[in-house]
């Protein structure tokens, strides 16, 4: 049986966000090395993703794993070897799409992914922000619009989950500015 109210329609994703693209999107132009692109992620995107070293090595194992990247064995004199890694066609393709698509209308999938996405559009096709400004702003939008409907359908006894719905909203409408004043930025 499917339970069918107004907080069960859509799944959450909350908590599944990951530096995973951030990652993967420094190899997209040249090979890397593991603690290097950790090292990036960390000054340019440290106050988006609070990544530790191992929680980069575990990720890029698993992008190597799923196929996405491939590594290559250094060998050094006198030092252990370390590994050279390169983006592969299909985690080119993931990455690419990634780059395409809305992160979704809660505030932390576009704090984290959002202004992630525009890291890399800024760094390698500037010529697309508009359109990902557009994009995000068409996602938070609809979200509102799901938002004020629960809203609307909420019986007037449920207090908290109007409380929680009310400040959803009001966050939401904060990013639509803070979208705007973003894009300002970039023009």
């Amino acid at each position: 049986m499917v339970l069918r109210d107004s907080f069960h329609r859509k799944p959450h994703h909350i908590g599944t966000l990951s530096p995973e693209m951030a990652l993967l999107g420094l190899l997209y132009r040249e090979p890397g090395h593991g603690y290097d692109l950790h090292r990036k992620v960390i000054s340019e995107l440290g106050q988006v993703w609070h990544l530790s070293q191992s929680q980069a090595y575990s990720i890029l194992k698993r992008l190597e794993t799923q196929g996405d990247i491939s590594v290559e064995e250094i060998t050094q004199e006198k030092l252990p070897s370390r590994q050279l890694l390169r983006m592969t066609a299909q985690g080119r393709t993931r990455f690419l799409a990634w780059l395409d698509a809305p992160s979704g209308g809660s505030t932390r999938a576009i704090r984290m992914e959002f202004v992630t996405r525009l890291y890399f559009l800024s760094m390698y096709m500037p010529e697309r922000l508009p359109e990902a400004f557009q994009r995000q702003r068409a996602e938070a939008k609809g979200h509102i619009e799901r938002l004020e409907n629960e809203r609307t359908e909420l019986p007037f006894e449920q207090v908290y989950n109007r409380m929680s719905l009310d400040l959803r909203l009001k966050q939401l409408n904060t990013v639509l500015n803070w979208l705007d004043d973003c894009q300002q930025q970039f023009q």
